[in-house]
């Protein structure tokens, strides 16, 4: 069965003219035009599309979307396999804080009594932290002199320590976003002032010097990190880009 854009744009709920878009640059080809240069598309087009519209949920840029579905290796089946490893994480971290927002329901109605620990329940946590560990050894190297800093910078954190890092980092990534939408340069008083409070927020697990602070800063822009950056600023997939040339301009200027 072959779908118009217009049909493939309701069933889809991607707009025409986004569908206009992504064939011109070459992302979504419709399976081919009719006499009236209609675009049609065909079940392999809708797939490629749903592909596209997972990519996109995980934060992905489209450039980089185009880039690995036009690998010739491209296997869906393994990447719908990945796709759902991602949103279970997900899903159990979202029933993992419904469950807090109700028990603080509760809580605060005089129904039950919590633990304090357990306001903090589903939040950022020492087991997501070792998650993060592991990837800057695979991504640094086991030897890299900042993890024995973090380990022991970290080990007595409780929860309410990790929901303050927590707050702290948000606040930054969008004071940076606003900051991106005005069209501030990476360079400017303004931005250098939040990579400030970066670098101040990253010496509580270790303190970068220009080299590893430039590292960092690149190592943000790799897909590991897209969905992270993505629900800062879903209209401005440069953020985590916008950031690492923020985090060079201040290497550069204030870092042995």
């Amino acid at each position: 069965m072959a779908y118009t854009v217009k049909k493939l744009a309701e069933i889809s709920g991607v707009s025409v003219r986004t569908l206009h878009f992504y064939d011109g640059i070459g992302l979504l080809k419709p399976a081919y035009h009719g006499s009236n240069g209609y675009r049609f598309y065909e079940e392999a087009q809708l797939l490629v599309l749903q592909q596209i519209l997972f990519f996109r949920e995980l934060g992905f840029e489209l450039k980089e979307i185009q880039k690995v579905l036009g690998k010739k290796d491209f296997d869906k089946i393994a990447a719908l396999g990945s796709h759902r490893q991602v949103l279970q994480k997900n899903l159990k971290r979202t029933k993992e804080l419904i469950q807090t927002i109700d028990k603080t329901i509760e809580h605060l109605k005089g129904t039950r009594k919590m633990k304090e620990e357990e306001f903090y329940d589903g939040f950022i946590t020492k087991e997501k932290q070792a998650e993060y560990v592991s990837y800057l050894k695979n991504r640094l190297g086991e030897d890299h002199s900042s993890f024995a800093e973090c380990e022991k910078n970290m080990k007595q954190w409780t929860k309410g320590d990790w929901e303050k890092y927590k707050q702290e980092s948000d606040a930054n990534m969008r004071e940076l976003a606003e900051l991106m939408e005005k069209q501030c340069s990476a360079s400017s008083k303004e931005v250098q002032a939040v990579v400030r409070k970066n670098y101040d927020w990253l010496k509580k697990f270790w303190t970068p010097n220009r080299e590893s602070f430039i590292g960092l800063g690149q190592m943000y822009t790799e897909f590991e990190w897209k969905k992270f950056f993505g629900k800062y600023d879903p209209e401005h997939p440069r953020l985590a880009q916008f950031l690492a040339e923020g985090m060079k301009v201040f290497a550069e200027r204030e870092l042995p």
